[in-house]
C-alpha cells in the first residue's frame, strides 16, 4: 500500500512538473503572447444521474466540514478512533432504491464507492487534484486523481485513494484502497453516448474488539500511565475483517429520432446498461474470542462470503418538450451469494448459497409545468427469487430566486441484507438462514432552501417489519431479529449561516424522534454543530484565511454496539452514551487553487477530568490530535 501511493504520487507530481515546464517553453518562446486559462465553469463534473456541476476551488466551511477521509460532511456520523473504520450513525436516511439485498458486512461501506457515487468529466485542459491528510500515529492519507479530454468528445479519468494509518490503540490498523477508472464519450452530433467505469475497492480493519473491562475504568478516570492508549489492554489483538470488490460498469445510448431547435424538442432513444461486480467480506481471527461463544476451531478462524453480481438493463427515452421525459427499462440481474460448505446439523442445515434471478421493470417521467419540477419513478420484480418495488414521486418549487421548496413521497418494499438472510461462521453462534418478510418503508420528505430563512428538511418515516442484530435474552452474540412492532421516526434539520463582516456563524441542528420501535430503532434526540469563524484576504489577496472553532454536541441515548465478526452494528440496552461535546480548532487558507487545513481535533478532551467520549460501547472516540492537509488542484 505505502509503495503505492508513493508511486501514485510520484507521478502526479512529475506530470505536474512536467507540464509547468512545458507551459515555461510555450511562454518563453512566444514572449508577448499571454496565454488564458479556460474560465472554471468549463471543468465539468457529471454524476451518475446525468446532473452536472463544475470544479469549485474556493474555500469555504461547508468545504471544511467535507474534508475528510469520506470527502463528504460527516454531521450524521461519528467515527471510530482510527480513520479508515467504520462509523456510528446518529440519524439514519433511506434515499437507497435497492430491489435486492445488499451485501454483508454494512458497517464496512461507508467509504465503499457505489454505482452513484462515480463521477464523470468533461474538462477543456487536464486536470490532477491531490488530497492529502495526516492520519493516526503511523501513516497518512492520499487521494489522486487526474483527467483529461483527448477531444471535445472522449474524457478519461483515473484515480486512487490510498489510507494506512496505525491508530492509538492496540490492533486497529486500517488499510483501505479506492481506484477508480472513469470514461465518457458522445459523438459531434450528440446521438450517442456512453460512459463506464472500473471500480477497484479494499478495505482492511484490524480488529480489537473495543477495551477490555479491566481497562474500561482507567480510560474513564483518566489515568495519567495510560495517556498511551497503547497500553490499555484491548478484548483480543488478532482479529482483522476486509471488504473487497471489483465492478465493471457501462451504459449507452443513440437517438433515433433527434429534432431539437428553438420551438421545442422531440427524442426518442435506445441504450443498455450493464454492472458486474464481484465482492467478498471476511472476518479472520488467530484464536477465538470466548466471548463470541463456542467455535468450531480451534485456531486460523476464518470466515469468507462472496457475491457475484451481474445486471443488464435495456431502456427507451422519450422526451417532448410539451409531454415531458420519460424513461422506461426492464431488467435482468443473476446473482451468486455464499459460502464454500454446507453445514448439517442434527437438527437441520444451512445451505451454502442463495443464487438465483430477478426480471425487473421500471420507469421514471420528469416534466416542468407552471413553474414546478415533477419528478417520479418506480420499479417492480416481476419474476425471480425476491420481491421487491419501490416508488416515488417528487415536486419542487422556485418560489423566487432565494427559495425553492420540495416535497415528495416515498413507498419502498425490499428484502433485508444477506447477512439477515444467510451467515456461516467457525463461530457457532454466527450460523443462520432466515426467511424474513420485505422491510417496508414509507417515507413522507419536505425540503426548503431558503437563502434568507433557513435551509430545512423535515422527514417522516414509517418502517413495518424492520430487521435489526440484537442480543436475545440469555444470549451473548447478536443474531438477526425482525420486529413485530412499526418503527415511526420523525427527522427535522435545520442550517443557517449568519454574517456580519468578516465573521460568520454557521449552524446545523437536528431534532429526531422515534415515536415507535424504541426498543429496536435508537438515534439521539438532539444533534448541533456550531462554527464561529474569521475569514479574510490577505497580501494583496493572494492568500484566503479562515480561522475559527467548531462544537459539536448529541444527546445521550442507548448507542448501538459494534461486531467485527459481522461487520455490523446491533441494537444493545443498558448503556446510555454520548452527551459529551466535540470541540475543534481550525486554520484553514487558500493560495491560487491550493486549499490548506490545519485543524487541533477534540481540543476540550485536554481538559476533561473523566472521559466519558465513546463511539461505541467499549470503543473510545479519538483523543485530542493536530492534523494537517490539504487539496490541490492544478491545470495543464
Amino acid at each position: 500500500m505505502n509503495r503505492t501511493l508513493l508511486v501514485l504520487f510520484l507521478i502526479f507530481v512529475a506530470g505536474s512538473v512536467y507540464s509547468q515546464e512545458d507551459e515555461g517553453e510555450i511562454r518563453d518562446a512566444v514572449p508577448t503572447e499571454k496565454i488564458e486559462k479556460p474560465p472554471i465553469d468549463l471543468y465539468k463534473i457529471i454524476s451518475a444521474d446525468r446532473d452536472t456541476t463544475f470544479l469549485d476551488t474556493t474555500l469555504s466551511i461547508k468545504k471544511d466540514y467535507k474534508f475528510n477521509y469520506l470527502r463528504k460532511d460527516a454531521f450524521e456520523l461519528l467515527p471510530f478512533s482510527n480513520v479508515g473504520q467504520t462509523y456510528n450513525s446518529l440519524a439514519y436516511s433511506f434515499d437507497r432504491l435497492n430491489l435486492k439485498p445488499l451485501f454483508a458486512g454494512q458497517a464496512q461501506h461507508f467509504a465503499y464507492l457505489e454505482i452513484e457515487d462515480m463521477r464523470y468529466f468533461n474538462v477543456p485542459t487536464p486536470l490532477t487534484e491531490l488530497y492529502y491528510r495526516t492520519a493516526f500515529e503511523q501513516g497518512q492519507q492520499l487521494d489522486a486523481t487526474f483527467t483529461i479530454n483527448t477531444s471535445e468528445q472522449f474524457n478519461f479519468f483515473i484515480g486512487y485513494k490510498g489510507v494506512r494509518s496505525l491508530g492509538a490503540y492496540q490492533n486497529i490498523l486500517t488499510s483501505t484502497g479506492n481506484f477508480r477508472f472513469t470514461t465518457n464519450y458522445h459523438t459531434k452530433d450528440n446521438r450517442y453516448n456512453i460512459r463506464a467505469h472500473v471500480a477497484a475497492q479494499d478495505n482492511t480493519n484490524e480488529q480489537n474488539g473495543g477495551l477490555a473491562d479491566d481497562s474500561l475504568p482507567l480510560f474513564i478516570n483518566d489515568d495519567p500511565d495510560f495517556d498511551d492508549r497503547g497500553r490499555l489492554d484491548v478484548q483480543f489483538e488478532d482479529g482483522e475483517n476486509k471488504l473487497e470488490g471489483l465492478r465493471f460498469y457501462g451504459i449507452h445510448e443513440y437517438e433515433l429520432i433527434s429534432k431539437k431547435d428553438s420551438t421545442g424538442y422531440n427524442v426518442l432513444a435506445i441504450g443498455n446498461e450493464i454492472t458486474y461486480e464481484d465482492k467478498y467480506y471476511q472476518y479472520k481471527q488467530a484464536v477465538p474470542f470466548a466471548d463470541f461463544g463456542e467455535s468450531y476451531q480451534t485456531a486460523n478462524l476464518k470466515d469468507k462470503v462472496k457475491l457475484e453480481d451481474f445486471n443488464t438493463k435495456a431502456f427507451v427515452r422519450f422526451d417532448n418538450s410539451l409531454l415531458g421525459n420519460l424513461r422506461a427499462h426492464i431488467g435482468y440481474t443473476d446473482y451468486n451469494y455464499g459460502y464454500d460448505a454446507v453445514l448439517i446439523f442434527d437438527e437441520g442445515r444451512i445451505n451454502n448459497r442463495l443464487k438465483g434471478t430477478i426480471l425487473e421493470a421500471g420507469a421514471e417521467y420528469r416534466k416542468v409545468y407552471k413553474g414546478f419540477q415533477l419528478y417520479g419513478k418506480g420499479a417492480i420484480n416481476v419474476a425471480g427469487d425476491f420481491d421487491g418495488n419501490y416508488l416515488q414521486g417528487a415536486a419542487s418549487y422556485r418560489l423566487d430566486p432565494d427559495n425553492v421548496a420540495e416535497a415528495s413521497i416515498t413507498v419502498h418494499s425490499v428484502a433485508p441484507n444477506f447477512n439477515f438472510l444467510l451467515f456461516q461462521s467457525d463461530y457457532v453462534n454466527y450460523n443462520w438462514q432466515n426467511n424474513f418478510e420485505n422491510v417496508k418503508t414509507q417515507e413522507l420528505k419536505f425540503d426548503l432552501n431558503s437563502k434568507k430563512i433557513a435551509a430545512i428538511s423535515v422527514s417522516y418515516t414509517g418502517i413495518d417489519d424492520y430487521t435489526y442484530f440484537g442480543v436475545k435474552e440469555n444470549d451473548s452474540t447478536p443474531t438477526p431479529q425482525q420486529s413485530g412492532d412499526r418503527v415511526d421516526y420523525l427527522k427535522v434539520k435545520v442550517g443557517k449561516e449568519f454574517r456580519y463582516g468578516k465573521f460568520g456563524l454557521a449552524n446545523t441542528i437536528m431534532y429526531q424522534k422515534v415515536t415507535n420501535g424504541t426498543n429496536v430503532f435508537k438515534v439521539p434526540e438532539l444533534i448541533t454543530r456550531n462554527t464561529l469563524y474569521y475569514q479574510d484576504e490577505l497580501f494583496k489577496k493572494a492568500l484566503f484565511l479562515q480561522a475559527g472553532v467548531t462544537f459539536k454536541y448529541f444527546t445521550e441515548y442507548e448507542m448501538n454496539d459494534y461486531d467485527p465478526v459481522l461487520g455490523e452494528f446491533f441494537v444493545q440496552t443498558g448503556q446510555q452514551l454520548g452527551g459529551f461535546p466535540l470541540v475543534d480548532v481550525f486554520f484553514n487558507a487558500k493560495v491560487r487553487q491550493t486549499r490548506i487545513y490545519f485543524k487541533y481535533e477534540h481540543l476540550n478532551s485536554l481538559f476533561n477530568t473523566t472521559n466519558n467520549y465513546f463511539t461505541a460501547p467499549g470503543y473510545p472516540y479519538r483523543d485530542a490530535s493536530f492534523r494537517f492537509g490539504l487539496v490541490w488542484d492544478f491545470f495543464l
